[in-house]
């Protein structure tokens, strides 16, 4: 049985959509943006960074990353993204939202701008220092995962929670858009000055002092819109949530929620005594209790984002290899440095245009219709079938008349990736746990997230790269790890779909009501067993 929730919580979840909502999206989305920008930007000039410190003078074909190389220059920000999430997720909980939620923001600016400043007398020491400064990079990023989803979560109400989270998501998009448009602009600039007589170059090396200035460029200009942003963070209020509900201040969380509706809200501490004290609002994080109420929601959430992650950030980070194995962009003997940069990137805009930035959106249109459940699963099913579509007939899409016909499936997978489990995985974990331990919790499935990026990362991209490199040499066709990756993919993304089945539907629930802290005791004095553990799936 369901108590009666605090005032100040009712008034937020039957609120009208106002200007500080989109206040709070703006903000928090800006650091998804960021995060995205700086996450994705790195795949633009990986293989700039082969042409300038690993060429070898005299060789018949351009310089590029040894694969190990490759794999931790991709895959470094994804460790320190899932340490940050771990750790600012519990801090969070600790401290309050918005004391940590400045920490990150710093940290991101900070080390974008030490990434471009990467230095070293010889390759191996620029690689070490651009992959250390990237590890404190996703450090802050990972810190914008459980603060920004839980923020916006305890701000929106019941009716639009979804889509609010899911917009500050959907910045993400936004984001890898910019890094590409961005990309576009300075390459192409670049490019024209040297077409110039007096930059006249060999064009496999290519390896002009002004080319090093283009991908410390691109990584820099990542720490800008997090600056904007910094100072609307600081001027946040605190969560009515989390000041009631952990800091127990319920003057505090009445003044400051009167002041964001507009309304007079009465401070309410012998409720929120109450409310604080029931045996629902006590456990703690490895209690029996926990793992029996919420146990199966966090496997839920920790195995679909960890699932999820594997195919969605394998499928971006090694992008640029399919296109060239499809043929999609021309082999790099045949055009120089800069020239590569601008055609891996308008490649990803044009992705990312056409199916990652709607697929976000069509996410944040229907999720308080069709619910969370529904778009995971449909987004899962859908990976899986264009990944076997792709991967099976895969000699059939490499030659030249099928080109076209591949791009377009796989920009599919990008948009039901998106209109799909990349963003409900993000919203769920912010609106089922208890205010005390949603940040942690969020940062916990988070994490497990990165940790399948991190495979994706290091595992498939190192394995493609290298298993391409063994059948060629054995005179098998081009691109035959990537056709093995993407089947196993496709397995992933089914393994997926039905581990979705034990995350629970959230669609116009308070977070009281999923977390079970405004539950009554019953009559012998214990809190009733919580039911919702499953999805109803008619």
């Amino acid at each position: 049985m369901a108590g009666e929730n605090l005032q100040v919580l009712n008034a937020l979840d039957v609120a009208k959509t106002q200007w500080y909502h989109f206040t709070a999206i703006i903000v928090a989305g800006m650091g998804f943006f960021t995060d995205a920008y700086d996450l994705f930007c790195i795949s633009l000039v990986t293989k700039l960074l082969g042409r300038i410190y690993y060429h070898v003078d005299g060789a018949a074909r351009p310089g590029s990353l040894p694969p190990n190389v490759s794999a931790a220059v991709n895959g470094v920000a994804f460790c320190g993204t899932l340490s940050g999430q771990l750790f600012f997720g519990w801090l969070g909980d600790k401290l309050g939202r918005k004391k940590v939620y400045g920490m990150t923001l710093m940290l991101m600016c900070l080390c974008s701008v030490a990434s471009g400043l990467s230095f070293g007398k010889d390759p191996k020491s620029v690689m070490a220092t651009l992959c250390f400064f990237r590890f404190w990079l996703g450090f802050g990023i990972g810190g914008d995962y459980p603060l920004s989803a839980t923020i916006m979560s305890e701000y929106a109400n019941k009716k639009t929670r979804g889509a609010f989270i899911a917009a500050v998501f959907a910045m993400q998009g936004f984001g890898i858009l910019a890094g590409g448009i961005f990309a576009i602009i300075v390459s192409s600039s670049f490019e024209a000055r040297f077409k110039a007589p007096a930059y006249e170059v060999d064009p496999i090396s290519s390896t002009v002092p002004q080319a090093d200035y283009l991908w410390r460029i691109i990584l820099m200009v990542g720490a800008l819109p997090a600056l904007l942003t910094y100072y609307w963070r600081m001027k946040m209020p605190e969560t009515a949530r989390y000041t009631a509900l952990v800091a127990k201040n319920a003057k505090q969380a009445a003044a400051d929620m009167s002041k964001v509706l507009q309304v007079d809200i009465e401070a309410e501490p012998q409720k929120i005594e109450q409310l604080t004290e029931k045996p629902a609002n006590a456990f703690g994080l490895f209690s029996k209790e926990f793992l029996h109420r919420h146990g199966l929601h966090l496997l839920g959430t920790t195995t679909t984002w960890f699932l999820l992650d594997i195919a969605f950030y394998s499928q971006n980070l090694f992008q640029k290899d399919i296109f060239s194995a499809i043929g999609w962009i021309p082999a790099p003997k045949t055009m120089n440095a800069i020239e590569e940069v601008y055609r891996i990137a308008r490649a990803q805009t044009l992705i990312a245009l056409c199916s990652t930035v709607p697929g976000y959106w069509f996410t944040v249109a229907f999720i308080d219709k069709m619910g969370r459940f529904a778009i995971q699963l449909m987004g899962f099913f859908m990976m899986t079938v264009f990944m076997f579509v792709l991967a099976i007939p895969y000699n059939h899409w490499t030659h030249k008349d099928n080109r076209i016909g591949f791009v377009a499936m796989y920009s599919l997978t990008f948009f039901f990736a998106n209109f799909g489990p990349n963003a409900t995985t993000f919203v769920v974990p912010a609106e089922i746990f208890p205010a005390r331990l949603r940040s942690t919790c969020h940062g916990i499935s988070a994490a497990s997230g990165k940790l399948g990026a991190i495979v994706g990362a290091f595992g498939f991209l190192y394995l493609a790269q290298n298993q391409d490199k063994a059948k060629a040499d054995a005179g098998y066709p081009a691109g035959i790890g990537v056709r093995n990756s993407l089947i196993v993919l496709g397995v992933v993304n089914f393994l997926g779909m039905l581990f979705t089945f034990l995350v629970p539907e959230s669609k116009g629930k308070s977070l009281e009501e999923m977390s079970g802290e405004n539950e009554e005791l019953d009559e012998v004095g214990a809190a009733p067993v919580h039911d919702n553990r499953t999805v109803p799936v008619m």
